[in-house]
């Protein structure tokens, strides 16, 4: 539901069939009222007042563990990749946006007792456009971890994802190289 020009959501915790192509399609350059509360119309009226407006503008997404706000970010990132103007430099700009979600989520992820990939970590991202209203560029501004995790994690939680993913992905001659042993068991910060 929309409260003023806020979108209020809830995870389903369940794929639905609402982030699709022709969904995109649906909410562009349309007035925000006028279709159903969507993340692709709050996306759509943040860009659209950007271009008219030549203002920075920004989409804050809020909410507690397990809400979806990273799912909430890669929808929105997927939204301007689709619909916003493009040339074949704009496409690997995007495409490196889209894949470094992956890579922070491997070191700034981590199984909690509500959630077994919880993001364990806060990051503001900063997409750059153009004066055509092309995404030219963007970057991390800043990429806050819960640095405790490290050292102590609760009953039935878990380390951050990078040093299981290590472990057991590492070739032989790396894990050697680093000192480290494949088995989780042997590292105190692994098993408290």
């Amino acid at each position: 539901t929309y409260i003023g020009s806020l979108l209020v959501s809830v995870n389903p915790y369940q794929e639905l069939d609402i982030y699709t192509v022709s969904q995109m399609q649906l909410y562009r350059g349309v007035n925000f009222f006028e279709l159903p509360p969507h993340l692709y119309a709050i996306a759509d009226n943040a860009y659209r007042v950007m271009c008219n407006e030549y203002n920075n503008h920004f989409i804050l997404i809020s909410g507690e563990s397990g809400a979806g706000k990273t799912e909430a970010s890669k929808k929105i990132l997927q939204y301007y990749a689709v619909t916003c103007p493009t040339t074949e430099q704009l496409q690997t700009v995007r495409d490196r946006l889209l894949l470094s979600n992956p890579v922070l989520e491997a070191f700034g992820n981590a199984k909690t007792l509500r959630n077994d990939n919880s993001s364990r970590f806060g990051k503001y991202m900063d997409i750059q456009f153009d004066f055509k209203g092309a995404p030219v560029g963007g970057h991390i501004l800043s990429y806050l971890i819960e640095k405790s995790r490290v050292v102590h994690q609760n009953h039935g939680e878990r380390n951050f994802h990078i040093f299981y993913q290590l472990l057991e992905g590492g070739d032989k001659d790396l894990l050697c190289w680093l000192g480290l042993e494949r088995n989780p068991q042997k590292y105190t910060y692994l098993i408290q």
